[in-house]
């Protein structure tokens, strides 16, 4: 009985934070389907709902807040397709105001003004571009790496390693200058290359394919090495066909990475044909901060993408989690 109680206690705590991180999730789209002058009411806050006045037989349709109503006139605002009042405390007859009410209304058009505000389309190739091949500089030099630290013997290792690993605990900002100071002694700001090939090793992936190579089985590479199979041939033949799962988990965690980069390129580049996803939605939330609506859905479809390759890939990620560190 006390196992049951424990069990449904761990069910119901973990219920718990997954709502809890997935109630901002769930209110950013719901605004992203808002329209702005639903949104600037502050009536609706996770149904997308709508109810406004508007003149009776107008044509087209002309919206108006009621400020004040005095007998049989109502001093009113007009408004345009915006929510912004165009004419201010307009008096009207009280029987010409109509009140419109939508249960459910859907702003799918929201997602198309914010993608043409700014230029997304460009931001999203540059992100692209710059994920996968920091990704493909990922994968080789921590394949290598791994690799020696995990299974070939040489002197100083382990201290090494230990320098890898103590590399993780050094916040960005740290290195930022230094960092800026080499890429324009080498001509590397405001390119690609600036913000791609610093970024080809990553301490975090070294260790997840160390711990992957490690948990492998020393008979396999012994029998390799007595058929006559080179080191490069283990490498290629034998060990990265058994790390599939590692290597998805990588992959993911480097394109989030490079996906939810904001410091690095935004003081590495400064043309805006460079900017990378996330800078580009910080210069859309400077020209949009009034409409939050655009901005909620510029947010939602920026991160999206990577959602979708979590997704497809969170059975790797838990099954080469649970086996990194079974063996150090």
């Amino acid at each position: 009985m006390r196992r049951y109680f424990g069990k449904t206690f761990i069910y119901l705590a973990l219920i718990a934070c997954g709502l809890f991180m997935i109630v901002p999730f769930i209110w950013m789209i719901s605004t992203a389907l808002m329209s702005q002058a639903e949104f600037n009411k502050g009536e609706s806050v996770f149904i997308p709902r709508e109810s406004y006045d508007i003149i009776a037989g107008s044509q087209p349709e002309q919206r108006i807040i009621v400020v004040k109503e005095r007998g049989d006139s109502s001093l009113v605002h007009f408004l345009n397709e915006e929510g912004k009042i165009t004419r201010e405390y307009v008096q009207i007859a009280s029987g010409r105001v109509k009140h419109i009410y939508k249960p459910i209304s859907l702003h799918w058009d929201n997602f198309i003004k914010a993608f043409k505000k700014v230029p997304f389309a460009r931001y999203f190739a540059n992100t692209i571009y710059v994920s996968f091949l920091s990704l493909l500089g990922v994968l080789v030099t921590s394949a290598f790496a791994a690799y020696a630290f995990a299974r070939m013997e040489f002197r100083g290792k382990d201290l090494l390693f230990l320098l890898f690993i103590s590399m993780v605990m050094v916040p960005e900002p740290i290195y930022l200058i230094s960092s800026y100071i080499l890429l324009d002694k080498l001509h590397w700001l405001d390119t690609y290359r600036g913000l791609i090939i610093p970024w080809f090793v990553n301490v975090f992936t070294i260790f997840l394919f160390r711990q992957h190579f490690k948990s492998l089985p020393k008979e396999l590479f012994d029998a390799a090495t007595i058929d006559g199979c080179s080191t490069f041939g283990i490498l290629r033949r034998i060990v990265l066909p058994l790390s599939k799962p590692v290597i998805a988990t990588a992959s993911v965690f480097s394109l989030i990475g490079s996906w939810n980069s904001f410091m690095w390129p935004l003081v590495m580049t400064d043309s805006p044909e460079k900017r990378l996803l996330q800078v580009g939605l910080s210069y859309f939330n400077a020209e949009a901060s009034a409409q939050t609506t655009l901005l909620m859905a510029a947010s939602t479809f920026s991160i999206l993408p990577i959602l979708v390759v979590f997704f497809l890939a969170q059975k790797q990620i838990i099954e080469s989690t649970a086996k990194t560190g079974l063996k150090d």
